[in-house]
């Protein structure tokens, strides 16, 4: 019990000599929230923003799926100007993005292998501009820097049952023609360390494309397999995948990489433990220093559950191998490694049926790797360092609210979003965790040395979440809005949070 706390009280050391250290540099305040008044429906999903009319564009799937046109002009009383219902266009609305007037929505089709269809809209009024087709299940969309191209990464997710799995791709739209190209994994080398591991399935159907970031240059897509613990690399104008980068496993027996693995023993107690993380990145964004380009992960991690497969299963009822875990009886407490959540896929090293190896979803952090896929940055375990040391009471925890606690056993804070901006010349990160809430923000102009700069949380963890009193729950989108497009001259951030059902718009001075 006395190493738990010292590591921990380490760790806030740590953080307080960081927030010490940037005091003063940059803050986050919240300007204004606009309210849907639905709770737990994924009312606020991915956020985009038009400059030209100062609205931030929300897809709301709370009532049916539509798209929300906010009127920011005055981000203190942020107001809906109307909304374009996007059931015409198939099952539902996933990814929104904005271009020179015109907003991109990935639409996913009805039957689980149908093709889904990207949506031009006219940001002025939300009339049509056109449909060009996707791939199946479209989830993200994005715009090159010049507005010319949208790219989509299609999901390609299996039926529950697991009967249909079909392939995922990357759709490149050609905005002024409709024109579309499906981009598969056919023939592209798939190499070792990259998860190919769903029942009977090909690696062109196996792969997942969840998000997509554009280099500054508008030549090259990052596309995030999450599942598969990868990145893949397109080539826009070939509209082909040119490389995959497995991205490996963190490892949280090292002291800095230290997590919290369980929620049944009452207390923070982040310690390191014989587990390895797979990164499993969801949001990923794009900058540039001194010409090179570098690639920023919110590392969430992602199980496959489906109801005739599932890779998961806690460490309490699984089989340890007695050399590799002389101490398997105390490992698999629930006050220790019981609970946590890891894949059967990975770790039995020799074939035995017991686990030699331990692998978890999620890196708890986030990250910067190279145009190669080398890893140049990871936050190691400061998420849970600093969240412990500023609200304690709300640790690892869904919205704050009466929940102390109950996600150390799954993917701790999970870093679910992330947007890069520059703010006076100097690029920040900024990320958004799903379940704990708020958002970090890292000084990123060393690539290899970020740093600290604050932390902020828009939930009242006195509230009420269904009687929407509890503020911000569940960031799921963010964009960053620079100070010549902003209304009020200084740059915002726009954080759209799909449990609470809440646009925040927070100025940045």
């Amino acid at each position: 019990m006395m190493k738990r706390f010292a590591i921990l009280l380490a760790l806030s050391v740590l953080v307080s000599g960081f927030a010490m250290a940037q005091e003063g540099a940059l803050t986050l305040t919240p300007l204004g929230t606009y309210e849907t008044g639905l709770f737990d429906e994924g009312a606020a999903e991915i956020v985009t923003y038009d400059p030209v009319n100062q609205r931030a564009i929300v897809v709301n799937s709370g009532e049916g799926s539509s798209v929300d046109f906010l009127d920011i002009s005055d981000p203190a009383s942020p107001t809906l100007a109307f909304s374009v219902d996007m059931t015409v266009y198939g099952d539902g609305a996933n990814g929104i993005a904005y271009a020179n007037g015109v907003v991109a929505v990935a639409v996913q089709a009805e039957a689980v292998d149908g093709a889904g269809v990207i949506a031009l809209l006219n940001a002025d009024d939300g009339s049509e501009i056109g449909v060009a087709v996707a791939g199946v299940l479209p989830d993200m969309v994005g715009f090159t820097p010049d507005g010319s191209t949208v790219v989509s990464a299609n999901e390609g997710e299996p039926s529950d049952d697991y009967s249909i799995d079909p392939e995922g791709s990357i759709t490149i739209v050609d905005v002024a023609t409709l024109e579309s190209t499906q981009v598969t994994f056919e023939g592209v080398e798939i190499p070792e360390g990259v998860r190919i591991f769903g029942p009977n399935a090909t690696p062109q159907q196996d792969l997942e494309p969840e998000y997509i970031a554009v280099s500054p240059d508008g030549t090259t897509a990052y596309v995030t397999l999450q599942e598969n613990n990868a990145i893949a690399v397109v080539d826009i104008a070939a509209a082909e995948v040119t490389a995959i980068f497995p991205l490996g496993f963190k490892d949280y027996s090292l002291e800095e990489n230290a997590i919290d693995p369980s929620n049944e023993d009452g207390e923070i107690a982040i310690r390191p433990v014989p587990v390895f993380g797979m990164y499993q990145p969801d949001a990923i964004a794009t900058y540039e220093v001194d010409g090179a380009v570098y690639i920023v992960s919110a590392n969430e991690g992602d199980a496959r559950d489906y109801d005739t497969y599932s890779e998961e299963e806690r460490i309490a009822d699984i089989t340890l191998d007695e050399e590799a875990f002389p101490n398997a009886a105390e490992l698999q407490e629930e006050s220790n490694l019981g609970r946590l959540l890891i894949t059967t896929t990975l770790g039995d090293t020799d074939g035995d049926g017991d686990f030699d190896e331990l692998y978890n979803y999620g890196a708890r952090s986030f990250s910067i790797w190279d145009a190669e896929g080398n890893l140049v940055f990871d936050s190691a375990g400061q998420f849970e360092a600093i969240t412990a040391e500023l609200i304690p009471e709300a640790f690892n925890s869904q919205g704050a609210n009466e929940s102390f606690d109950n996600r150390s056993d799954d993917k701790g804070p999970e870093p679910e979003a992330v947007v890069v901006g520059e703010v006076d010349g100097v690029p920040y990160a900024f990320i958004g965790l799903e379940r704990v809430g708020g958002v970090m923000v890292y000084n990123v102009a060393d690539p290899a040395a970020p740093e600290f700069v604050t932390y902020v949380n828009n939930n009242n963890p006195e509230g009420s979440a269904e009687e929407m009193t509890a503020g911000d729950i569940a960031p799921e989108g963010m964009i960053f809005v620079t100070a010549e497009d902003s209304p009020t001259g200084s740059a915002l951030l726009i954080v759209s949070n799909e449990v609470s059902g809440t646009t925040t718009i927070y100025g940045i001075e």
